[in-house]
């Protein structure tokens, strides 16, 4: 017995004919007979009592009718339920961001977002690039921001910023007064950085080793502000992305751009197209890439 049926029946037990049934469902009445027979073969029970033109609901017939109202009662609410994620007027998001990249973008694109779909609920959470990437991979984030190109070669996204490492220094350094600055220059300093689970840990680990010697890390963090802080205080120098660098409190640093060689910094969004996408999912990175990507331009 399948909802259509149910339906039929519905139909006829309210208006006590197969006829009116018909019109109402727009069928002809042959394929209401057909149904109902059908439905009595299935149950092994009569359903309606026919006593000339008139029918009646037998007992069976009438717990029958009264469970598949309820269930084709339970149908259109799920199905009411559906149609309401499709139109996004509910969801959940689970979006993965690196630390020193919230601040500077999403606060107010995810507040444009809830102002638009005001019942689709935003989880954030906050690790490295390079964790952020894994749990996106693995189905633990719906979306992420990263570091690209990504290593997880399943995952889909797009760039969203394209800027390049300045290099952050103590205003005593011997550099400080510079224009400009090459990676080789560093090779005797301390540096402070992000701990290993953030992307850009690692690309400076590789750039360093190009540039012939080994970074001497003496501190790490997950956050911009207090490396830029230990940087401050003369604990030993940094490379920080453009955008994070416009929010330093120049006073107590200097920056200066690294020319040789220029280290990319490209973030984008990412997710699993191979996967099935939520909703509020789907909206979210048409969202995300309607209001990030004229930033590029």
């Amino acid at each position: 017995m399948d909802i259509r049926q149910m339906q039929v029946l519905i139909e006829v037990a309210r208006l006590r004919s197969f006829t009116k049934a018909a019109e109402a469902l727009y069928i002809t009445q042959p394929t209401i007979s057909k149904t109902i027979k059908a439905m009595e073969e299935e149950l092994g029970v009569v359903l309606f009592d026919r006593v000339g033109k008139k029918i009646e609901l037998t007992d069976a017939g009438q717990i029958i009718a009264t469970q598949a109202q309820q269930i084709v009662t339970s149908f259109h609410n799920l199905m009411a339920e559906l149609d309401d994620l499709r139109n996004l007027k509910k969801g959940h998001l689970r979006i993965g961001l690196p630390p020193m990249v919230g601040a500077s973008f999403f606060p107010k694109v995810i507040g444009e977002f809830h102002q638009r779909y005001p019942d689709i609920t935003i989880q954030l959470f906050e690790d490295g690039a390079k964790k952020v990437e894994q749990d996106v991979a693995g189905g633990l984030l719906d979306v992420g921001v990263v570091v690209l190109p990504t290593v997880e070669a399943e995952l889909s996204s797009f760039p969203f910023v394209e800027e390049k490492l300045n290099l952050v220094v103590h205003p005593s350094h011997p550099l400080a007064e510079r224009e400009s600055a090459e990676l080789a220059e560093l090779a005797q300093d301390g540096f402070v950085l992000f701990r290993e689970d953030f992307t850009l840990h690692g690309r400076i680990i590789g750039e360093c080793a190009k540039a012939g010697f080994q970074p001497h890390v003496i501190y790490e963090s997950s956050q911009w502000d207090l490396i830029s802080g230990m940087v401050a205080v003369g604990l030993g120098i940094t490379l920080l992305p453009e955008t994070i660098c416009r929010e330093i409190d120049d006073e107590g640093v200097r920056i200066i751009p690294l020319v040789k060689p220029v280290i990319p910094w490209k973030l984008g969004i990412v997710w699993r197209d191979d996967r099935y996408l939520s909703f509020a999912t789907r909206e979210w990175i048409r969202f995300a890439q309607e209001v990030l990507t004229p930033r590029m331009g």
